[in-house]
């Protein structure tokens, strides 16, 4: 499990303070990659701006994608990453504070793989990580793109 990486997209702080705190609470010592806005994401993904040096590989195990970002929103960053025969196959779970339906309804249609709300207080918070982390990293199987 420890070879598995996450891509997590996050520009609140704070959220992703909370976020690297649950995974270490519940013991998932995987590499975890923060990128703050979308224009990142998908620079990192591709290997292109400031992560050209990194390149094509390796791929995250998962990505956890926010919604409301700078510069890009999640919903055209999700597009992008099915459009692209590399990432396709990718699998993202948008993790969320927004409680739109047409956010999760847009968010299915372009191809996320889950839509988790990020719950408001630290313990159900943490148990969602744990489950986030133990399916994602440990029970599902990707496929590899073409």
């Amino acid at each position: 499990m420890k070879n598995k990486m996450i891509l997590l997209v996050e520009d609140n702080a704070g959220d992703e303070a909370l976020t690297l705190r649950a995974f270490k609470k519940n013991n998932i010592v995987n590499e975890v990659v923060v990128v703050r806005d979308g224009v990142e994401a998908l620079d990192y993904l591709f290997a292109t701006g400031s992560f050209a040096e990194r390149g094509p590989q390796p791929m995250p195990q998962v990505i956890l994608l926010d919604l409301k970002l700078p510069k890009l929103d999640g919903l055209d960053v999700l597009r992008q990453i099915r459009a692209t025969e590399s990432t396709r196959r990718l699998p993202v779970v948008i993790f969320t504070s927004s409680s739109e339906e047409e956010d999760m309804i847009k968010s299915y249609d372009l191809g996320a793989n889950s839509y988790v709300r990020k719950p408001i207080q630290f313990d159900q918070f943490l148990s969602a990580t744990n489950q986030l982390g133990m399916y994602w990293l440990l029970l599902n199987e990707t496929a590899q793109a073409k």
